[in-house]
């Protein structure tokens, strides 16, 4: 009875539009009226005014020549959202003597938790560059430190998206302090510091709030991307190429590889795709293979390459095991696993 009711409210609700809102009702066939309308002419200008200022409404963007829409493929799967390297808030990755901490958030996010540790730990601000996500700290007293230190944190975009770093540098006060060392004079002291600071963003993760300017700055895309040519499928990774190799194996090893062979002065990695070892895993692979028990590529064996682009930008490949071109699907499926876990 209910349900009758409020049939006939809208009813009359409707049918009223007419004396309210005329006869064309609350929504005027306004697709006729755009269609049937007459074509102004272009505004008039005199000579000595300038035209600068008289732009179209909604300007159509011209259309660049890409490889990528020659190209025949099929469009891969996102990156699964439960990547290994996405497990942790916070952690502390190190390379070569390097160490920074890798937080699972944006720049933007990460940028304002650590001005908050330095607000709440009693430490000065002497400088802040939000377009280079640089904060260094005034020269302070640490209790068992003779002479006076600071400290010099850069907020940078993560290989992943949504993610960030944070790299510490320390400096000890001397007679020519006037800029920042290339390296920290104290290794122990910038490795406690960025211990701290972990711990503190840890902690925080739940109620990070966002810096619009350091936001704005500082993108939040990542450095990796999936990318499609006419001949194959790879990925484009912003890094150094020491860094490059050593997440490479790392990333190839979480997934599901085995790395039985390796070139670092090539760039070569020789592996065996082992598929999904637990039921959450292989879940992820059957929009593609059908669901099936095993895997229908473990057990295949390939070359992965890593090989510089440019300065800073290197490229991963996939080949067969006698560097022979695979399967663009197969390309697809894999290097989209292997990208959601390299960092």
């Amino acid at each position: 009875m209910i349900r009758l009711v409020c049939s006939a409210l809208v009813v009359t609700a409707l049918s009223g539009c007419s004396w309210l809102f005329g006869e064309d009702g609350l929504f005027p066939d306004n697709a006729g009226r755009y269609q049937t309308a007459p074509e102004l002419a272009p505004i008039d200008v005199p000579p000595h005014l300038s035209t600068e200022a008289i732009q179209p409404d909604y300007p159509v963007p011209p259309v660049s020549e890409s490889a990528q829409l020659a190209a025949k493929f099929e469009t891969p799967r996102p990156t699964p959202l439960t990547a290994n390297t996405q497990a942790d808030a916070v952690r502390i990755q190190s390379l070569s003597g390097e160490r920074w901490a890798l937080a699972n958030v944006a720049p933007g996010q990460l940028w304002p938790q650590v001005r908050a540790f330095l607000t709440t730990s009693g430490i000065g601000v002497a400088a802040v560059d939000a377009e280079a996500g640089l904060i260094d700290t005034q020269w302070f007293k640490l209790e068992d430190r003779e002479l006076a230190v600071r400290f010099q944190f850069r907020v940078d975009t993560g290989v992943q998206r949504n993610t960030a770093e944070l790299h510490v540098l320390q400096q000890t006060r001397s007679a020519e302090d006037a800029t920042w060392p290339r390296e920290s004079d104290d290794g122990d002291l910038e490795e406690k510091m960025l211990q701290d600071v972990a711990q503190y963003l840890a902690n925080s993760a739940d109620t990070a709030p966002i810096s619009m300017m350091a936001d704005r700055s500082m993108s939040d895309s990542g450095r990796i991307a999936l990318e499609d040519t006419e001949q194959e499928t790879r990925i484009r990774l912003e890094l150094p190429f020491d860094r490059a190799w050593a997440s490479l194996i790392k990333g190839t090893e979480q997934a599901d590889f085995v790395i039985d062979d390796r070139n670092r002065s090539e760039g070569l990695l020789y592996a065996t795709f082992i598929g999904p070892q637990d039921d959450e895993d292989s879940g992820w692979f059957d929009w593609l293979w059908g669901g099936e028990d095993e895997h229908p590529l473990a057990g295949h064996k390939y070359q992965i390459h890593l090989d510089q682009a440019s300065e800073g930008v290197m490229l991963i490949t996939l080949r067969g095991i006698e560097g022979e071109p695979v399967d663009r699907r197969e390309q697809q499926a894999l290097l989209t696993i292997l990208r959601g876990n390299i960092t």
